[in-house]
């Protein structure tokens, strides 16, 4: 049985890369030529947005968005998300629609091929670096002038404790939602570091349904930066209360996975 499993193990796992490499490598040559221009990168954030779809849909696992608000396409917001893995990133990308930018760690960048992408669209940040971070903010700045909304992990790293508990918010992402008047919203995915966790390095697939969390908008009209320890306490309690719910369950089946589909905010 050992044996099975380790056999089936590393077939899912080679399934799984195969189906994230290979939809990529093949649209590599247009992404390539439209990041030439500014007015093109939407048509390329937009590339990427199909290839996280095709290779989710392809890892043969059940993805639940669930939305408790519809978003207005024609309001910017700004969206913190919990960081628990790298299938963050393309989770974000196959649910929020438009040009959605991301503040993401500078070692990105350095990824063969994607990293060219990932570095001209979005923005890194290498976050033990004061001027590193100065410019990331003002490229977050740049970003909602221009009228794309933004999403930043207010973790700011993969915490060891992902899909358990938060790291402590840093400041950033409300500092800018208060001084914009933009509204943040809250997002959780409760197993991504279940189905793709962050072992420095090793990869390992393990078969896990995925679901992600989109939650209603808080509002910051009216909010100064007197009202940031709150806004950020408001959205950390958020996350984290949606994170415990979901951990309680022990997802092993269909039945698990029915569970997982109608738990809700109630």
């Amino acid at each position: 049985m050992k044996a099975i499993k380790y056999v089936s193990h590393r077939i899912y796992t080679t399934w799984c890369v195969t189906w994230f490499v290979l939809p990529f490598v093949v649209s590599y040559p247009l992404q390539a030529f439209l990041l030439r221009k500014e007015k093109w990168w939407r048509h390329v954030h937009n590339i990427n947005r199909g290839w996280s779809t095709v290779f989710l849909r392809m890892f043969l696992a059940p993805l639940i968005v669930d939305r408790r608000a519809k978003l207005n396409p024609k309001q910017q917001y700004i969206f913190t998300p919990n960081h628990s893995s790298y299938l963050d990133i393309p989770m974000m990308l196959h649910t929020i629609p438009g040009f959605l930018n991301f503040v993401g760690k500078s070692s990105l960048a350095k990824v063969p091929l994607w990293g060219k992408v990932y570095g001209t669209l979005y923005i890194t940040v290498d976050r033990r670096n004061p001027v590193s971070s100065a410019r990331s903010y003002i490229k977050s700045v740049r970003t909602l002038e221009q009228g794309r909304s933004l999403a930043i992990f207010p973790e700011g790293t993969i915490p060891k404790t992902a899909g358990e508990k938060l790291m402590e918010f840093k400041d950033g992402p409300f500092k800018l939602a208060i001084e914009r008047q933009l509204p943040v919203v809250p997002v959780t995915m409760p197993y991504n570091q279940h189905f793709l966790p962050d072992l420095e390095g090793k990869l390992k697939v393990r078969w896990h349904p995925l679901k992600i969390v989109v939650h209603e908008p808080i509002q910051t009209k009216g909010m100064t930066l007197q009202d940031l320890p709150e806004l950020k306490a408001r959205v950390f309690n958020i996350i984290q209360t949606e994170i415990t719910k979901h951990k309680k369950i022990y997802v092993n089946g269909y039945s698990d996975y029915k569970k997982i589909s109608t738990l809700s905010e109630a």
